[in-house]
């Protein structure tokens, strides 16, 4: 099926997402919508991520998009349900549930452990999810709100980086986790270095991978996989600035086309 595949987020770390889905399924066209109008949603109420999450999707499904990726773990938490109440037909996919899935079918018991923004850590969604699937799993979390910051800017991979997320990391919570999930799009950027801190000793499950596998086997499943892609991608976001243009190809992996959709005018 020649549609594209929408995938939004608040800004620039779904573009994390969009990388892995493009490498995952090359024959699928997307289009991307970062809102940056209204960044960060970790910051804003519950009402106002959802009134966003319904605007942008309904600007994607009017652009011809065949399935909607929710590219960030706070809209994912607020937004997810009534978006499936609105389009009960339409393939809706979160960062949060492939995530819980893979965890509570990968280990049987003991701790896995999430670091997220604050929005997320505050609603728990993680916890709740994976514990009402496997009740014998512990899920200690962490609030890191300097990490997104912090990656915006381009510190990462060094000592600086490192030794935050040691800090955010040391936290006695996480003693003894056998699995780390990177509960925000921004993280995959900053795998390396939290690997560096449990020195291979905790699986650290990167998200944005584990959203795209499951994107693939979704498509296929309902029939609508491309079999070759039409067109180029498309990348839009609410509010053009040029820091964001240099942040992009950071999440991206490449210079990417940026183009400003004021949806909210």
């Amino acid at each position: 099926m020649d549609k594209p595949i929408g995938i939004f987020d608040s800004g620039v770390g779904g573009l994390t997402v969009a990388k892995a889905i493009a490498e995952a399924l090359p024959n699928e066209r997307i289009i991307y919508f970062g809102d940056t109008a209204h960044l960060p949603y970790g910051d804003k109420s519950k009402e106002s991520v959802k009134l966003y999450s319904q605007r942008i999707t309904a600007f994607l499904v009017a652009k011809g998009c065949k399935a909607i990726v929710i590219a960030c773990n706070t809209a994912s938490a607020h937004a997810y349900s009534d978006l499936k109440k609105f389009y009960p037909k339409l393939p809706i996919i979160n960062v949060v549930n492939p995530t819980v899935n893979y965890c509570s079918e990968k280990y049987d018991s003991g701790k896995v452990g999430v670091i997220a923004t604050k929005g997320t850590i505050k609603s728990r969604i993680y916890p709740r999810k994976i514990v009402k699937k496997n009740p014998n799993l512990e899920v200690p979390q962490a609030a890191a709100p300097l990490l997104v910051p912090m990656i915006e800017e381009g510190f990462f991979n060094n000592n600086i980086s490192q030794t935050i997320i040691n800090s955010y990391l040391s936290t006695k919570n996480f003693a003894d986790i056998q699995a780390l999930i990177l509960g925000c799009t921004h993280y995959p950027l900053i795998k390396e270095e939290v690997k560096n801190y449990f020195k291979g000793s905790v699986d650290v499950i990167d998200s944005a991978t584990v959203v795209a596998e499951f994107t693939k086997k979704l498509l296929k499943k309902e029939g609508i996989a491309s079999k070759k892609r039409e067109g180029k991608n498309q990348f839009l976001i609410s509010d053009y600035t040029e820091s964001f243009e240099e942040t992009s190809k950071l999440f991206f992996g490449e210079k990417i086309d940026l183009r400003e959709e004021r949806i909210w005018d």
